[in-house]
């Protein structure tokens, strides 16, 4: 191994990282989560700006999703063949962020100035969609496949998922009461001025942590920490062979898949439906995020440092979904039942009645519970791919990463879609439930059910693909030991060579 890296080394085969480094490269999914969220306004721009319907868009949205998956292998198989000057991943990332910024600058500044014909635009912001989602793929594959040469010690590598709970938690809640108060200021979300805002504030915010990222991830970017610490010749034909026999990562794709597919239903205008609508108010979901996200950061925290670390991430999984079943349960038999609109008091502002402080409180443990099974799914393909390594010989991060975002896109991309056929069964057929939108029993279950029904199931879901998954704390430690045996035999063999 290069003695400039030899710093890095523990006993045993184990390779750590500082703990500011691991915090660095989770802006890397910060990065590429900052332009998620600026596409979860996709639907506004296109049934305002494009002229689309509301189906459309929503079908829009899954076929994106699915192009999206379907590119995912192939950039995998580049990703496993590449290791150059500048690495394995950093290349990836670079190239990437620099198309997202392109093309989303173009999606949402330059369609709505095309002529005023459907037909035209619509093709317009379909072909840039495609190119703008190779360059999401570039650099959220990172995200994963260089989790292996990050850290694989079972005690760092989960970690990363507290501070990659962290940054999204705080992204989700932050951007949301910018657009919440951007909404405000420009009467709706049908407003290209928004739509301006928002690109402005994430196109910096995603270069700024990508930068981070590429220093953080820089000196672990090297041969010495790839898998058997020796180059692999990955043909295609090995893919197939790796698809059928590994079972953990089979296993983990059916968890994180239909979370995904649950957390992608609870669109924008589902909180428009369940704050704007049901409640009477939107601006107080900014509030009461507010109220929600560090005490839930915090219990995420614990979850993490206290139960993956220790147990391992398979039971940190399961306690985490387990968790987030019953708080969902409450959660959505409140809204059924219970007062929405004492939420709001006479001013327009939040009121603390019973209502709220029970919505806090249960959001807070939901929140904490799935984030804890939610953000521990990225260190779990590391131990995936690691496993491919005992099982096989061959190190494949890149398929790893990109094999499980492909299915996971896949199945994920009927979200959009299951909430627009949801909201035009109770008539939106052409345009979405707005902030002015008045109130509709029928409405108020869509929004429950997209809210929290789904969740509930996509958590029932962890709890079967975990029965099966093989890769217990235990049989973690025998998987290090034996790669360990395999780098030490490789560099022994070099230095006889």
């Amino acid at each position: 191994m290069a003695s400039t890296n030899a710093k890095y080394y523990g006993e045993n085969g184990i390779h750590r990282v500082p703990l500011w480094r691991i915090a660095g490269f989770a802006a890397n999914n910060l990065a590429t989560n900052m332009y998620l969220f600026l596409m979860g306004y996709v639907a506004y721009y296109l049934t305002g700006f494009v002229g689309v319907a509301v189906v459309t868009a929503s079908s829009f949205s899954m076929a994106m999703r699915v192009w999206d998956g379907v590119t995912d292998p192939f950039i995998g198989y580049f990703v496993d063949k590449t290791n150059g000057k500048f690495g394995k991943n950093r290349p990836f990332m670079i190239i990437g962020q620099i198309i997202l910024c392109v093309m989303s600058f173009i999606l949402f500044h330059v369609t709505h100035r095309l002529p005023e014909n459907t037909a035209i635009r619509f093709g317009f912001f379909i072909v840039i969609s495609a190119i703008y989602y190779i360059g999401y793929t570039f650099q959220c594959v990172v995200t994963k496949s260089a989790q292996t040469c990050l850290t694989n010690d079972p005690k760092q590598r989960p970690l990363f998922s507290i501070f990659d709970g962290v940054y999204n938690s705080l992204l989700w809640t932050i951007m949301a009461v910018i657009a919440a108060k951007l909404s405000t200021k420009y009467g709706s979300f049908y407003s290209v001025d928004l739509f301006h805002d928002l690109w402005v504030i994430i196109a910096i915010g995603s270069a700024i942590a990508t930068v981070i990222a590429v220093i953080s991830i820089a000196p672990k970017d090297r041969t010495e920490f790839f898998g058997t610490g020796k180059s692999e010749r990955i043909r295609a034909k090995d893919y197939w062979d790796i698809l059928k026999n590994n079972r953990a990562i089979q296993m983990l794709v059916v968890a994180a898949s239909t979370d995904k597919l649950a957390g992608n239903a609870r669109t924008t205008t589902v909180q428009i439906v369940m704050f704007g609508i049901v409640a009477g108010n939107f601006a107080i979901s900014g509030t009461i995020m507010g109220y929600i996200t560090i005490p839930a950061m915090i219990l995420m925290m614990f979850g993490i440092g206290t139960l993956a670390t220790r147990l391992g991430q398979r039971k940190g999984m399961l306690i985490g979904s387990i968790g987030g079943i019953i708080m969902n349960v409450l959660l959505a038999l409140l809204w059924l039942f219970g007062d929405a609109t004492t939420m709001v008091n006479a001013k327009g502002g939040l009121a603390f009645g019973i209502f709220t402080i029970l919505h806090i409180i249960l959001s807070i443990a939901a929140t904490g519970f799935t984030g804890l099974s939610g953000s521990i799914v990225i260190p779990m393909t590391a131990d995936c791919a690691d496993y491919e390594v005992y099982r096989s010989g061959r190190y494949v991060p890149g398929l790893m990463g990109t094999l499980f975002s492909f299915v996971d896109k896949l199945i994920s991309s009927l979200a959009p879609l299951i909430a627009g056929l949801l909201f035009a069964m109770v008539g939106f057929k052409d345009t979405l439930p707005d902030v002015n939108t008045p109130y509709t029993p029928s409405l108020h279950y869509v929004g429950v059910f997209l809210c929290y029904g789904i969740v509930i199931l996509g958590l029932i879901c962890n709890l079967v693909a975990m029965k099966y998954y093989p890769l217990t704390k235990e049989k973690m430690e025998e998987i290090q030991t034996e790669i360990a045996r395999i780098k030490a035999q490789n560099l022994q063999n070099t230095e006889t060579a």
